[in-house]
């Protein structure tokens, strides 16, 4: 459990601002309101963002020691006020033009209406985060160097077939789904937030390489595409974001906030108090982040060795539940549900591993 400690006290500490929060504005009935509700949201984005916790660890345990304290400090700094609480203003700030302060006055004093200008970003926002996670889970999927295949003889075809041009051309595909199913007023901001999600994803795999490959590392790479032998271009990306790097980073920070918005959406549900909705929400990743840091910690991802597949099915679920939110209205719970759905069934298929193989 000590792996835990901080984010119960860090969890005793939003509580107690929630409480605070909430008795200011409403007495005593206000104050176990807001405990309530901030408990519920904090439970709400553990169980959505498992599968996100489980493909930090896949990661993370190849970085060295430097970029493992970065990403566990700077990281959920960025990951609680930076894509918990900017980035939903950030996305309103946009919508409306108007300023930072005051959307934040808006999200404080009109609540509803920031909800409603935060839900009318849905389409476009679901557009950026369903391609960029489909092509972490393609990634994933196409990897050359894949040696277990969860699915067997499928996915080990699949895995054979496959390609960094077959995965960006599916998410294209994916993204034009989407504009054929949004009203004609929106078609053109959602295939530019697709194509952004996209481009990003490229442009992340793009920074590693260029800033994390040696020279060395570039002369062997250049032999290997010589012979024929050259990793595809999902394979790379996978690579280069393992060693620990400023571009895998931020490719787990752009994970983050694509797993991010979801929960703020179905916070609105609950409540639009905005501040219980950063709070709750900021205890739920305190914990994602305590649960990577288990995850690698004590090897977990080598002892349960489908577990990660399960996490990326679950987030390749996750991309078309996001993709067809544009026009479809997809339950919190279903999302959340069928991710740990994928991962339970991915740790029953490690067990059976595990007691076959020894």
């Amino acid at each position: 459990m000590h792996h835990f400690r901080i984010s119960f006290a860090v969890t005793a500490i939003l509580m107690a601002l929630a409480g605070w929060w909430g008795y200011s504005h409403g007495g005593t009935a206000g104050l176990l309101q807001a405990l309530w509700i901030a408990a519920v949201l904090g439970v709400m984005e553990v169980s959505l963002s498992f599968d996100n916790a489980v493909v930090n660890a896949s990661v993370l345990r190849h970085w060295d020691a430097f970029w493992q304290k970065l990403f566990l400090t700077v990281g959920i700094l960025v990951a609680v006020f930076g894509m918990r609480l900017l980035f939903p203003l950030l996305i309103v700030s946009v919508a409306t033009g108007l300023g930072l302060l005051e959307v934040w006055s808006m999200a404080t004093t009109t609540p509803a209406v920031y909800s409603a200008h935060l839900t009318g970003a849905h389409a476009e926002v679901a557009a950026f985060g369903g391609a960029f996670l489909l092509l972490v889970f393609l990634s994933f999927l196409f990897h050359e160097g894949k040696e277990l295949h969860w699915l067997g003889w499928i996915e080990k075809k699949v895995n054979q077939h496959g390609t960094d041009s077959l995965a960006v051309l599916l998410a294209l595909v994916a993204v034009f789904g989407c504009v054929a199913l949004v009203p004609e007023a929106k078609k053109y901001s959602v295939l530019a937030a697709g194509v952004l999600g996209v481009a990003v994803y490229l442009a992340v795999g793009w920074i590693s390489e260029l800033l994390e490959e040696s020279p060395a590392e570039q002369d062997a790479e250049a032999a290997d595409n010589a012979a024929g032998a050259g990793a595809n271009g999902a394979g790379k990306l996978v690579a280069s974001v393992a060693r620990g790097s400023l571009g895998g980073f931020l490719y787990l920070e752009v994970l983050d906030a694509s797993f991010s918005f979801d929960g703020v959406i179905g916070a609105f549900a609950i409540t639009s108090d905005v501040v219980i909705i950063m709070l709750g929400l900021a205890i739920g990743a305190m914990f994602v982040r305590s649960l990577t840091v288990f995850l690698v910690r004590q090897g977990t991802l080598d002892e349960f060795v489908y577990l990660e597949h399960g996490a990326h099915y679950a987030i390749g679920i996750l991309a078309l539940i996001m993709l067809a939110s544009v026009k479809y209205h997809v339950p919190e719970w279903f999302t959340g549900l069928s991710g740990v759905a994928f991962i339970g069934v991915s740790l029953w298929s490690s067990l059976r591993h595990r007691r076959r193989h020894g």
